[in-house]
């Protein structure tokens, strides 16, 4: 089994942030951690590694977090394809120089 690569600073700055930002509605809202672990289907202490910012912590706890608060759609707007300007610049690179009607099939 291949080891766990490290996880990058960035990647451990933004998973820290998501963890605080949880933590401050939660408590903005006047929710212990057992209320919101009662209410996403989680255990507390999954409630406290997801505050932590743990990188294990399963996308589903986040998304039913996100519910809870009343900001599921935040989550559809993390990769907005419309406006990927990477992607839409590999996408364009991919297109035919020309577009041929398809052949007509004798008989």
């Amino acid at each position: 089994m291949k080891p766990a690569s490290p996880i990058p600073l960035p990647v451990n700055r933004s998973l820290s942030r998501l963890g605080d930002a949880i933590s401050r509605a939660r408590r903005r809202r006047q929710f212990t951690q057992r209320d919101l672990a009662s209410r996403i289907g989680a255990s507390i202490t999954t409630v406290q590694r997801m505050e932590a910012g743990h990188p294990g912590t399963a996308i589903v706890h986040i998304a039913r977090t996100l519910q809870v608060f009343g900001e599921l759609d935040k989550l559809d707007q993390i990769l907005d394809l419309a406006h990927d300007p990477i992607g839409l610049i590999l996408s364009d690179q991919q297109l035919p120089q020309r577009v041929r009607p398809p052949r007509k099939r004798a008989g």
